[in-house]
């Protein structure tokens, strides 16, 4: 049988036969299913900074004003550009497997996609 590719992008392959990532090789026949791990960022920092800029604000005068803006702005600047950590995860009978992270949700999907698209094929 033919091995057919279903993804190739940035070091990690999905074949009907192979999923290769990091240099590591995992045999589709091996695997059961795969679903997608999610494990949020710490928010303390951002809301930390946020709490310590409304406390610099209400002190009142001019420059402690400034300063606690500036803070508030940086810790809500901070909580939104902060992104989950999603992850690959592989069931085979011998159990679970993390094979790949990354914050880039289209990338993990693509690759969760070929993944059950090489489960199906294989039938």
């Amino acid at each position: 049988m033919e091995e057919i590719s279903f993804f190739d992008s940035r070091n990690v392959s999905v074949s009907s036969a192979r999923f290769i990532v990091s240099g590591q090789t995992y045999a589709m026949s091996g695997v059961t299913s795969v679903k997608t791990g999610r494990k949020d960022p710490s928010r303390m920092g951002p809301i930390i900074l946020v709490l310590i800029g409304v406390c610099a604000m209400l002190a009142g005068t001019m420059e402690p004003v400034l300063v606690g803006l500036v803070l508030v702005g940086l810790g809500v600047y901070w909580f939104t550009q902060q992104k989950p950590e999603l992850s690959v995860v592989l069931n085979s009978a011998s159990g679970e497997a993390q094979a790949l992270t990354s914050t880039d949700a289209d990338f993990i999907n693509g690759v969760i996609t070929a993944l059950n698209n090489a489960i199906v094929h294989r039938g």
